[in-house]
């Protein structure tokens, strides 16, 4: 394989594509011939972990959107540069929950700043790389913030305390992404069971990853 995937999940707060993942990987790994690295984002290298922290701080309520924007973005530059670059130029499959997309719904639909400046921005942190695919895991807000308050493991964040308004806002801006690149996105129904959400993941994965034959054991 001479040319890495970046796979990204995506989805509202509360729509489990975290342990999908985590359900996801051993069933690639005994199906596809390559090296998998799973990451997150913000976060996956110390700099930008350093950064998800003072994002997702639930004492940083008076965060400006800009800012908040501007701290994605930055930390999105620095784990791109150190590590998922780097495992794509060695040809390895990029797992990342969340990436470019979560901007545009979040502080774009959600935080109303304008979504051109934001892809600029995008563009600009990921030398205007995107993901290969990405899987988007629609799930109805009232649903997903209810799963939240039920997992008592979950870590809650700032961005999971705010109102249902802001995250329907996002939900529809993540739909609409969806819509405008149905060619990249495709959409799960993330309020079906996570065994039967884990399956229609991997048949989408495995079709995309199926278009190089080297790529197959």
């Amino acid at each position: 394989m001479s040319k890495g995937f970046i796979i990204s999940f995506e989805g509202p707060d509360g729509a489990g594509k975290t342990t999908v993942l985590e359900k996801l990987l051993p069933q690639l790994k005994k199906k596809v011939k390559a090296d998998f690295i799973v990451t997150r984002e913000p976060g996956g290298v110390l700099i930008a972990e350093r950064i998800r922290e003072v994002i997702l701080d639930v004492s940083h309520a008076n965060m400006d959107a800009k800012t908040e924007l501007l701290l994605y973005m930055a930390a999105r530059r620095q784990h791109y540069i150190e590590k998922v670059l780097p495992a794509v130029n060695q040809g390895k499959v990029v797992l990342i929950d969340r990436f470019i997309d979560s901007s545009v719904a979040y502080q774009g639909a959600g935080r109303g700043l304008d979504k051109e400046i934001i892809s600029q921005l995008n563009a600009f942190a990921t030398d205007n790389r995107r993901p290969d695919l990405t899987l988007y895991f629609d799930l109805p807000s009232e649903i997903g913030l209810g799963r939240i308050q039920k997992n008592k493991d979950r870590e809650v964040n700032r961005l999971d305390l705010e109102t249902l308004d802001m995250h329907q806002r996002v939900r529809q801006g993540y739909l609409e992404l969806a819509q405008a690149e149905p060619d990249r996105i495709t959409t799960l129904d993330a309020s079906l069971s996570a065994e039967a959400v884990t399956e229609n993941a991997l048949e989408a994965i495995m079709k995309q990853i199926s278009k190089s034959r080297s790529l197959w054991i």
